[in-house]
């Protein structure tokens, strides 16, 4: 089943010539991980900014549950975020480093009025473990935390509001390697688990061939090959997509 659609997506930046993102068109299966590749800089992550309204679009529609997601008064929007949730690249700037772990968590809760007070603390433990973390985290600051720690909690609080599609935007991208493994796991259990539907975005092909069920391929603002992976790594069309398999040492 279709969950969410985009339709001739554009976005040009006021400053530049070039659309960053060119009358894009794709759709997402229910439960399915969708991956995004392409090089840094080609669009991958304002195209999933422009998807959740973080940016403005200047043209397109983005069909989630038959609602335009362009087109809906903001206060509608902040309803529809509950549902369609982000994972931030980097965990060290995307937490406020003011605030003890407990409050990030609970601030979801607070701005989408979910819970009675009493119960946010239990629910806000709850999502902690959930991610491999515990109580012992509620007190703590961002900046006496790991890089894979911060990004368990970037992970809890997306989760915070029970979405039904996350865009992982590069999750793992800026953590040393010994940790990138284990928050990957960690995501694909959780997506298991929750029957989530994953946009992850990555520069990184190894990452995608294991975990995707389909592949768009991002070059410049434009797609410019598409399919399932097991049929774009095997056997590529794109002369783009042939190199960036080379340069990732899985096409010989």
């Amino acid at each position: 089943m279709e969950l969410l659609k985009v339709v001739n997506l554009k976005k040009v930046f006021p400053k530049t010539k070039e659309p960053a993102v060119n009358g894009v068109d794709f759709s997402i299966l229910k439960g399915e991980v969708l991956g995004l590749v392409g090089e840094s800089g080609c669009g991958k992550s304002t195209l999933a900014k422009c998807m959740l309204r973080l940016i403005n679009a200047q043209e397109g529609n983005i069909l989630y549950k038959d609602r335009d997601l362009l087109k809906i008064l903001p206060k509608d929007m902040h309803r529809m975020r509950k549902d369609l949730q982000i994972i931030f690249q980097d965990p060290y700037t995307s937490l406020d480093p003011r605030m003890r772990i407990g409050d990030i968590l609970e601030e979801v809760f607070i701005i989408h009025h979910s819970f009675l007070r009493g119960r946010r603390k239990v629910k806000v433990i709850e999502i902690l473990e959930m991610v491999g973390l515990g109580e012992t985290y509620l007190k703590r600051l961002p900046s006496e935390l790991s890089g894979g720690e911060r990004q368990r909690v970037g992970i809890a609080r997306s989760l915070a509001t029970d979405p039904e599609f996350i865009i992982c935007d590069e999750p793992i991208s800026s953590l040393d390697i010994s940790v990138q493994a284990q928050i990957l796991n960690l995501l694909m259990d959780l997506q298991k688990r929750k029957n989530l539907t994953y946009l992850f975005i990555s520069h990184d092909l190894g990452v995608i061939a294991s975990i995707c069920d389909r592949v768009i391929v991002m070059q410049a603002g434009n797609f410019v090959e598409r399919g399932l992976c097991e049929d774009i790594f095997r056997k590529p069309k794109h002369d783009y997509t042939k190199n960036l398999l080379k340069s990732s040492s899985l096409l010989s």
